[in-house]
């Protein structure tokens, strides 16, 4: 019987680049903080151009991976680091703008995550996270905290509660879905008719979390993070059916 050849598939030269670098990450030949040689050094090492090495750097930065310094200095050149928020949360602000996910399919990851995320602190977060939560709930109750800022406030609020639980998946999680809808969340509190009892009733909300966090009583901070996700971002997805 004859055989069958298939075409082989060529892989553009950045994507071996990549992967060659790849690979030396996952044999533990590379870590966070190493540095890579520099460009005039490393790419006729791997046998590239110039140019093909820095689109894979580039490719690298964005997923957040790798921070380039450019410069002639100590600190200058590409450094492999751990940056997985910021690189995740680009992504999936992206993927919801293009449509891949619905509001519905971000509100319903909201409530596991939320859920998960304050049953987890009030088992292990420690006080000084608590603390700096508080911190953040007090300066959302001032007079003078506008839309943009108590919106910041709370996102950062929400990511602390996460980072606390002890799991940093779900940290980093929290900050790409939260960031992913922020501008529709941001766009429906400036639509408020009153923004000053808009902010004490989304207030008086944290500093109730934050109380049953406090005291231990994860499921019962499970149930209300879920009740104001449903109320607002559940708004947001009748409003935009849609999406």
């Amino acid at each position: 019987m004859p055989v069958e050849w298939q075409p082989v598939r060529q892989s553009r030269t950045h994507e071996l680049v990549l992967r060659s670098i790849e690979e030396r990450v996952f044999a533990g030949e590379l870590k966070a903080g190493d540095r890579l040689p520099p460009e005039r050094e490393l790419a006729p090492v791997l046998g590239v151009s110039r140019s093909a090495l820095r689109e894979a750097l580039r490719v690298l930065e964005t997923i957040g991976v790798l921070v380039a310094q450019p410069g002639r200095g100590p600190d200058s050149g590409a450094r492999i680091v751990r940056n997985p928020d910021d690189a995740l949360g680009r992504l999936l602000r992206l993927h919801f703008a293009l449509g891949s996910y619905s509001l519905h399919d971000m509100l319903e990851v909201r409530v596991v995550l939320e859920r998960s995320s304050f049953e987890a602190a009030a088992r292990h977060a420690p006080a000084e996270d608590l603390d700096a939560a508080e911190q953040l709930v007090l300066r959302m109750g001032e007079p003078d905290t506008g839309v943009t800022e108590f919106d910041d406030l709370d996102t950062r609020f929400h990511v602390l509660i996460a980072r606390s639980s002890g799991n940093a998946l779900t940290s980093t999680l929290t900050s790409a879905v939260r960031e992913s809808v922020r501008p529709l969340i941001l766009r429906a509190l400036e639509g408020a008719e009153d923004w000053a009892a808009t902010a004490t009733a989304l207030n008086a909300h944290r500093q109730e979390l934050l109380r049953l966090v406090r005291e231990g009583r994860g499921a019962e901070a499970a149930d209300l993070a879920e009740q104001h996700i449903r109320g607002l971002h559940g708004t947001l997805v009748e409003e935009n059916p849609g999406e």
